[in-house]
């Protein structure tokens, strides 16, 4: 298992909800987009109150990557190859490549990709 993942918003929202598969990756070092942090604030606006809803994405803004304009070229070209990805998945992937880490994810689009971590 890799030392060093960069999560996106599915994996948040394990973490949050308490999936015993995702415990073993706390601790390990992590990392996100400000673009995986905008879409896990806003569902989970849709799903709590707006204070703890901003509670968690300050505690996980301590993560967060810069994203190159590299990144959103090749996002933009991986988003259009694949309809069903998200675009802050899709920048959050390619950073994550860029950055030498594993994407952390268990959307089912991202199963079978070169360099992700797929965890339901």
């Amino acid at each position: 298992m890799s030392n060093f993942f960069l999560l996106d918003t599915y994996a948040f929202f394990e973490f949050i909800a308490g999936n015993k598969e995702y415990k073993k990756y706390l601790g390990k070092k992590s990392a996100t987009t400000v673009f995986n942090m905008a879409e896990l604030n806003y569902n989970l606006k849709k799903e709590m109150s707006k204070r703890k809803a901003d509670s968690y994405t300050t505690k996980y803004s301590k993560m967060l990557v810069d994203v190159t304009v590299e990144d959103i070229l090749l996002a933009g070209d991986l988003k259009r190859e694949n309809r069903l990805l998200s675009l802050p998945d899709c920048i959050g992937y390619v950073t994550a490549k860029r950055i030498g880490a594993k994407f952390l994810t268990g959307d089912k689009e991202f199963e079978k990709m070169k360099d992700v971590e797929f965890v339901k």
